[in-house]
């Protein structure tokens, strides 16, 4: 009977506070339904059984670290609202005769009953929706589905073990917290407030620098390599920047107007900036945390959405034609016209045979290593390449006799012996005039050309491509065979690319792409000597599979953690906006006695909230702009250099994200309003 005396205390406790609490549970209800979708995705048979289902199950296991450590973090911070709350009436309860143990009982039931609700309606809802989740990855991943509803009773275990864990780390800091307070600090918790804190200018500067710095980072990398090594540190003086600013900075901002007479002694001015300047601290920390989730749902929406929109492109980049064969030996002589008909002639007849003929052919020979350039030298030791600062510098090299570049791009270039002509990919440059090759032969650039047909060995990389067109490829080359590693293995490869595009379907593309590999297999394709030939042939209609599972992957998990931090950032709004207004209710009482009506009231309210609640969407949208062209370079990576979808795509996540965080807005602020007007409340 006792213990149910707790219950129903604590219960009566949520009841009462249900403007509080139902918006906690409700988020609480959320992390557990998407943390168990992503989990049952991740171990679905379905998925797994499907072509590219299992990289997209890979992603979706990154996913849950993420959901899951962000759960963590995120419940504990809006707890400590919840909690603000509570002191107050836990003070009363103490004050009455309860002892820290008594509270603690209660607050064990409150956790007993708000997880058990959560992870009850949490699972259900996951359980539910999992499978219109399932419908849509299949739908991305092309596969067929089945409409048999499944349950995955690992993923149940799998969330139940992780929010058991996080609901009994947000009590035992509760029992902490009330633990380390004494009744009457319990009583006046609620409207202690924040002292009025002074305007910091060194942290405010710092915020600025730090932000600056990160500004410039991200505009002035050139190459996509720097630009991921140096994307996280940018991101981390990112948030850095915004709190410092959001908290100190806008502190100084208040003061500043402060001082301005003629702005500051006006009726919604200054109570408004009065408000904002006495609790800056805990506000500052607020519109902080707002505009960080705000900028993170809108970098990763922009960047997972343009790479699904994007992976047609992206799949032609890394397989230029519809059939793709790479082949590499071991002498330049086996390049020879000669050596290369048995694949030319043995491709056409299989074709010939499934109805097909070869269209826009690509042939060409190249020989390939990756080097690292130092002062106009290309370098290949691995010492030097693979240390930390060099990631900028190193590139993938291709060496192309001219006259392949004349055929397959319709030119009619002419260069003398020692002249190259230049192409890079990937956003790279290369400024100098001339290049040095390993062993000391020095190359002029007579011009740089800006395009050439890639290989497709380009998008598997990283590193930016350098093409060198030279008019005496043998010449050239054959020097360069002889380099070898510290463990004697050539750097220099021999490759000839011969590639073409089929105007049928998928399936007859597969069943092509096998029959000539099979073909190629059983043929005595290898030279005399010693000599290696082997060849790999690829195929568009294979692959295709595979590029959507990861790029389908990246889009869905983009789109649920991007609904995870919509969650919290409304989140954030709401209790920001609500607890705040409690606050404020008593001063803007005050105004009303000496005279303030409801109007000046609502239009000071309109002032406050316009002057600090955009400002996290707008600083947001600032941060975008700057990221940008570092998104840009990263996406380079991926092969996507569509650059006009990419503006589009980010524009329009910005203007659909404003749409929703103005809804927002207008109801967080009505029910600030209705708080700090005295409107009655819920009871």
């Amino acid at each position: 009977m006792r213990k149910m005396f707790y219950a129903k205390l604590a219960w009566t406790g949520i009841r009462k506070n249900r403007k509080f609490y139902a918006p906690y549970l409700l988020t609480c209800v959320g992390m557990v339904m998407m943390y168990y979708i992503i989990a049952f995705l991740s171990v679905s048979d379905l998925l797994k059984g499907m072509p590219g289902g299992e990289t997209m199950q890979g992603l979706l296991v990154m996913g849950c670290g993420v959901i899951g450590v962000f759960a963590l973090i995120f419940l504990f911070y809006t707890n400590s609202f919840l909690i603000r709350r509570r002191k107050k009436e836990f003070g009363l309860y103490n004050i009455l005769g309860m002892g820290k143990i008594n509270l603690a009982r209660i607050l064990i039931w409150e956790s007993l009953i708000i997880s058990g609700i959560s992870l009850a309606a949490g699972l259900f809802a996951g359980i539910v929706l999992s499978k219109l989740a399932e419908l849509g990855m299949v739908n991305i991943l092309a596969g067929n589905a089945t409409f048999t509803m499944s349950i995955a009773p690992k993923a149940i275990l799998q969330t139940l073990a992780l929010f058991a864990v996080i609901f009994v780390l947000i009590l035992l800091n509760t029992l902490r917290q009330i633990h380390l307070t004494n009744p009457i600090e319990l009583l006046r918790s609620e409207s202690a407030g924040e002292k009025p804190p002074k305007a910091n200018w060194v942290l405010a500067l710092a915020g600025a620098i730090i932000l600056g710095g990160a500004y410039y980072l991200a505009v002035s990398i050139e190459d996509p390599i720097s630009a991921m090594v140096w994307f996280f540190v940018a991101v981390v003086m990112v948030i850095v920047a915004t709190y410092l600013l959001f908290i100190a900075g806008s502190v100084a901002v208040c003061r500043i107007l402060q001082r301005k007479k003629n702005y500051y002694y006006r009726t919604n001015h200054f109570v408004s900036i009065s408000s904002m300047v006495y609790r800056m601290k805990r506000n500052g920390a607020g519109l902080a945390s707002i505009c960080i989730l705000s900028t993170m749902v809108l970098v990763m929406l922009s960047s997972t959405v343009c790479l699904y929109i994007g992976t047609e492109d992206s799949l032609r980049t890394r397989y230029p034609r519809n059939i793709n064969l790479d082949t590499a030996v071991s002498d330049v002589s086996l390049l020879s016209e000669g050596r290369t008909a048995t694949v030319k002639e043995l491709s056409s007849e299989i074709a010939g045979q499934n109805g097909q003929e070869l269209e826009n052919i690509l042939d060409y020979r190249v020989a390939g290593w990756v080097g690292y350039i130092r002062d106009g030298r290309i370098e290949t030791e691995s010492e030097v390449m693979y240390s930390f600062g060099t990631e900028s510098n190193i590139w993938q090299i291709y060496l192309v006799p001219l006259e392949d570049y004349n055929r397959l791009m319709g030119q009619n270039e002419t260069l003398e012996p020692g002249e190259a002509l230049l192409y890079t990919t990937k956003l790279g440059s290369y400024p100098d005039d001339t290049i040095t090759l390993e062993g000391g032969k020095s190359l002029t650039i007579k011009k740089r050309v800006s395009d050439f047909a890639d290989n497709g060995v380009d998008a598997m990389q990283i590193t930016p491509s350098m093409y060198l067109f030279v008019p005496d490829f043998a010449e050239t080359v054959t020097p360069l065979l002889d380099i070898t590693d510290s463990n004697g293995r050539k750097m220099i490869s021999l490759h000839w690319f011969y590639a073409f595009d089929l105007a049928c379907d998928d399936d007859t593309q597969i069943r092509i792409q096998e029959q000539l590999q099979n073909a190629l297999n059983e043929a005595n394709l290898a030279g005399e000597d010693g000599e290696v030939v082997s060849i790999l042939c690829e195929g568009v209609a294979k692959e295709r599979s595979g590029f959507y599972g990861l790029y389908g992957g990246l889009f869905f998990l983009g789109i649920l953690l991007g609904i995870v931090f919509v969650f919290a950032a409304v989140l954030i709004m709401y209790y920001k906006q609500i607890s705040e207004g409690y606050e404020d209710q008593s001063r803007f009482e005050i105004m009303q006695k000496v005279g303030m009506t409801r109007k000046e009231i609502k239009k000071s309210i309109h002032s406050q909230i316009l002057t600090v609640f955009f400002l996290p969407l707008v600083t947001a949208g600032v941060h975008l702009a700057f990221a940008f062209p570092l998104i840009y370079k990263l996406l380079a990576l991926f092969s996507l250099t569509n650059f006009k979808l990419l503006v589009i795509v980010t524009i329009c996540c910005y203007l659909v994200f404003a749409l929703f965080y103005v809804l927002v807005y207008r109801i967080t602020s009505g029910a600030y309003y209705s708080i700090v007007s005295g409107a009655r409340e819920d009871g």
